[in-house]
């Protein structure tokens, strides 16, 4: 199939991504043509490499070649993800072709021998740092793509890549049919009492514009939170939590419909055949190969050891919401559907406060401009959008940072949920900082949350929660957006260990429960008045509220996730049943129903980048907590610590080891003190 840049905007590599011009038939052509013009671009590289390769004649022509394929790929991916109107089969096509190019290149001897001469030419050392740690990435990511493979291990290992991007891919969508394919509607508002009128706002105008009556409800993340967490209904709470828990199964509502147990399996079973290629134990070695963590039991330790110390404090919690749930609720044992509404009670009971009542103290413009302020604070650069760029949906805007006025980075924000949008929140990038023979290229992002849409002529109300969620994402996004590396393979977050690339993101979070910074990003959406000191009070009271139950509920997650890719070989899906059983068994303080089947829709490590990285998350709070400890000791808008962490860590990208970055700004490594005093756990 031909197509010209003329008629395809893709192939026009424009500066931002061309939405308002972009169709699905564009995609694979161009996709097609970027590749073909990448692997000529290889063999450019190869003739010109020699003995002696030189940077500006190899790897920098290749750099090139493959951002212009990365920038047309980024959209589809993107539209792919947040958007209906036949992105999905185009978008399945491309990523199969663009996962045997990288299998391929990451194969591909005469490159390896490449980046082995540049590594070992005179001058190496005196290379920017930069350069220097792409080829030591280089290196490190050919050997672990199977370049060292001879024969029919070679090609098994291409083979292994390729499938498993097509599973990834179809368990992520499992999991979105499945959500997206029950709904309940109601039509009895008595039904209904205690879910707050945002709510069902929402619900009411989305079953009117499927032609319903009443209210339909969804497993979107806001209607499902809302039931959950205050439907005095219990019928309602428990119909709707076993549909939320049964998705992509084989029981529940569409039991076996969109079920991921063989998709699972065959996940497992190749990510363990493909560590066995590679001479590993298990995919747990080879994914610990690209990160801060040295060895599995180092990781294994450091949960187990956080377990030991969070259960008690979390069975303590537990106990005291089981009696309270006697005592005022009349509820003799809780069960899973129970959970969330009876802590929320308890919540108000002890504290006075709910995210209900804090909602009209954050609306989501207040919130977005505050936020904004706050970073301007920390790290001097300005938010500023751009009406005149073009988007994929009405809701979302396109903003410039700046610094001086002048634009250092761009992104996108898409905050609110919609139908066929994949739930949760994320950050992704599409452009990266780059030295380009026509200039510098500028970082732009992708920032993605799923909070409830504005309604009734009112903002969108946030809780507490989603505010951190905006500042968590828009962590990410300063990673990406405020690096000063040059060079694609370490700009930004690439090229960051796993188990580090959450430390911005909740670092960032801590300013979510400062006065000073509150201050700037709260205000009642009728009057702008303050939030109230009595509210804040009881607010901030409320921060450790069930903390060790969320923290082993976590580990929970990790230590699934680290054990099961810990196995030498795959597992059934009863076999994973059975794992994360024994595992809640040792870690989990609450009632799980027999039927839970979490792990099919657990995207995080079958569709996502945390296969034997769930842990990240944890590793990576007890950097943040004693990131930010450093504040508490200078001042939260301490200039001068601002400037720092910008210096050491954000501007840094991938380019140095993030031990030593995080060394460098805290002045020793890093302890687990703060995260422990920040939870409430002795």
């Amino acid at each position: 199939m031909s197509d010209t840049s003329s008629s395809n905007p893709l192939l026009a590599a424009p500066i931002l991504p061309p939405f308002d011009t972009l169709k699905p038939e564009h995609a694979e052509p161009a996709i097609a043509a970027f590749i073909e013009k990448c692997r000529d671009q290889l063999q450019i590289c190869l003739e010109k490499a020699g003995d002696t390769p030189l940077w500006d004649e190899t790897l920098a022509p290749l750099e090139e070649a493959q951002d212009l394929l990365s920038k047309a790929f980024s959209p589809v991916s993107h539209l792919n993800s947040v958007l209906s109107g036949g992105w999905r089969a185009p978008y399945e096509a491309c990523l199969t072709r663009v996962t045997e190019y990288w299998t391929e290149l990451g194969q591909n001897s005469e490159l390896y021998a490449v980046y082995r001469a540049l590594a070992k030419s005179p001058d190496f050392a005196s290379w920017p740092q930069a350069r220097k740690q792409a080829v030591r990435h280089g290196l490190r990511d050919m050997h672990l793509g199977g370049v060292s493979l001879e024969g029919d291990k070679r090609a098994r290992y291409a083979a292994i890549s390729k499938r498993l991007a097509e599973l990834k891919s179809t368990f992520a969508n499992n999991v979105l049919d499945a959500t997206n394919a029950w709904t309940l509607n109601v039509t009895e508002e008595s039904e209904l009492t205690g879910i707050p009128d945002s709510a069902l706002a929402a619900a009411k105008s989305l079953a009117e514009s499927k032609g319903k009556p009443g209210w339909l409800l969804t497993l979107d993340g806001p209607c499902f939170l809302a039931v959950m967490t205050h439907a005095e209904n219990r019928a309602l709470r428990q119909k709707i939590h076993y549909a939320y828990i049964t998705r992509a199964s084989d029981v529940g509502p569409n039991a076996g419909e969109f079920d991921n147990a063989n998709v699972m399996a065959e996940i497992l079973a190749l990510r363990a055949e493909q560590a066995h290629l590679l001479g590993m134990k298990n995919y747990a070695e080879r994914s610990l190969a690209s990160k801060m963590a040295e060895s599995p039991e180092e990781v294994e330790q450091f949960l187990w050891d956080l377990a030991k110390r969070a259960k008690p404090a979390a069975v303590r919690e537990f106990a005291e919401l089981q009696t309270f749930a006697t005592a005022a609720l009349g509820l003799e044992k809780l069960q899973p559907w129970d959970i969330a509404w009876a802590a929320e009670k308890l919540k108000q009971d002890r504290y006075a406060v709910s995210q209900e009542e804090l909602r009209p103290y954050f609306p989501y413009p207040k919130v977005l401009a505050g936020m904004f302020a706050v970073v301007d604070r920390l790290f001097g650069v300005v938010a500023e959008r751009d009406d005149s760029v073009a988007s994929y949906h009405p809701d979302v805007h396109f903003y410039w940072l700046k610094r001086g006025g002048q634009p250092i980075a761009g992104f996108y924000l898409d905050p609110y949920a919609r139908e066929k949008k994949r739930g949760g929140a994320w950050m992704d990038d599409a452009r990266v900082r780059r030295q380009t023979i026509a200039g510098l290229q500028l970082p732009v992002a992708y920032l993605v949350c799923n909070f409830s849409s504005p309604s009734e002529g009112k903002p969108a109300l946030l809780t507490h929660y989603e505010v951190t969620t905006l500042f968590h994402e828009f962590g990410h996004g300063l990673h990406h957006m405020l690096t000063q590396v040059d060079v694609a393979a370490v700009s930004g977050i690439n090229g960051v260990a796993w188990d580090a690339v959450e430390l911005p993101s909740q670092f960032l979070e801590n300013w979510c429960w400062e006065p000073e910074a509150l201050a700037m990003i709260s205000g009642h959406y009728q009057t702008g008045e303050p939030l109230p000191q009595a509210l804040l009070d009881k607010m901030l009271a409320a921060r450790n509220f069930q903390s060790a139950m969320f923290t082993v509920r976590q580990l929970e997650f990790a230590l699934f996730d680290f054990l099961l890719h810990s196995r030498p070989e795959g597992a059934n899906a009863e076999e994973i049943q059975r794992l994360i059983n024994e595992v809640r068994a040792r870690v989990s303080v609450v009632p799980v129903s027999p039927d839970n089947r979490f792990q099919h829709s657990f995207s995080h490590i079958f569709a996502g980048g945390y296969a034997a990285g769930y842990y990240s998350y944890k590793w990576a709070e007890v950097l943040s907590a004693d990131a930010f400890s450093l504040f508490e000791e200078n001042g939260i808008f301490d200039p001068d610590t601002g400037r720092k962490f910008l210096t050491t860590v954000l501007e840094q990208g991938g380019s140095r080891d993030a031990q030593d970055l995080f060394t460098e700004f805290r002045g020793r490594a890093p302890k687990i003190d703060a995260l422990l005093r920040h939870s409430g756990i002795e």
